[in-house]
């Protein structure tokens, strides 16, 4: 790029636009290695809502029971759906269902009990 007349001391003398590709594209290197970094993490799929405690089983038995009565409130005419509703209350193991959903919180419960109880409303 240089000839000798511009260079008298016939040094090597690096092009401006070339240091500066490198230094950028080291400097990019450096950036992209902490965002590789973050992306290798392993991160929860679940996400507590709002921070709110983990129930106990005490707190569970009521809900579940709280969540039937109100299923047989709304639904006070069907004999057919009461009598499965006190059958499913009767089979509830709150220890099986603990195991099933550890750190469960109430805006969890709502949503598993939900997908428990659908097929009462069937």
């Amino acid at each position: 790029m240089f000839n000798s007349v511009n260079n008298p001391f016939n040094r090597r003398i690096e092009s401006s636009t070339s240091s500066d590709t490198n230094g950028r594209q080291q400097r990019q290197q450096e950036q992209k290695q902490p965002e590789r970094n973050l992306l290798d993490e392993d991160e929860q799929d679940e996400v507590k809502i709002g921070g709110r405690p983990i129930m106990s089983e005490e707190d569970i038995i009521y809900m579940v029971r709280e969540y039937i009565s109100r299923i047989k409130a709304e639904n006070g005419d069907d004999e057919k759906l009461n009598q499965k509703a006190d059958k499913w209350l009767e089979k509830f193991d709150v220890k099986k269902f603990m195991k099933q959903n550890p750190e469960i919180t109430i805006s969890d419960f709502n949503m598993i009990m939900y997908s428990e109880t659908e097929n009462l409303r069937k």
